[in-house]
């Protein structure tokens, strides 16, 4: 999992590459619920780039991206949205290989 240190950095990520980016907080229950099995999805999909995007510090990025929920996961693809689980659920192991097969 990528942690960029500031925007520009994120924003390297949107940008160039093939990344799912996990919207989290360290508040978040749901959130911390899934982060134990998310190097085995990274391990999964290797051709993706796993970015970790702490809402509360770039919360200008979540709202521009409508990420009101979380834990949310968006991918793209070279500065193209692929697909979306965004919303407030706790989300599993398995619904996130799915979402990430799916697209």
């Amino acid at each position: 999992m990528i942690i960029p240190k500031n925007l520009e950095e994120l924003a390297t990520y949107v940008d160039k590459g093939q990344n799912v980016f996990f919207f989290t907080a360290d508040w978040c229950g749901d959130c911390r619920f899934i982060k134990p099995a998310l190097p085995e999805i990274e391990a999964d999909f290797p051709q993706y780039k796993f970015i970790e995007v702490d809402r509360d510090k770039y919360i200008d990025v979540a709202a521009k991206w409508n990420i009101f929920g979380i834990p949310s996961l968006v991918v793209i693809k070279d500065g193209k949205e692929l697909g979306r689980l965004v919303n407030k659920d706790r989300k599993t192991k398995a619904e996130i290989e799915d979402f990430l097969n799916s697209l």
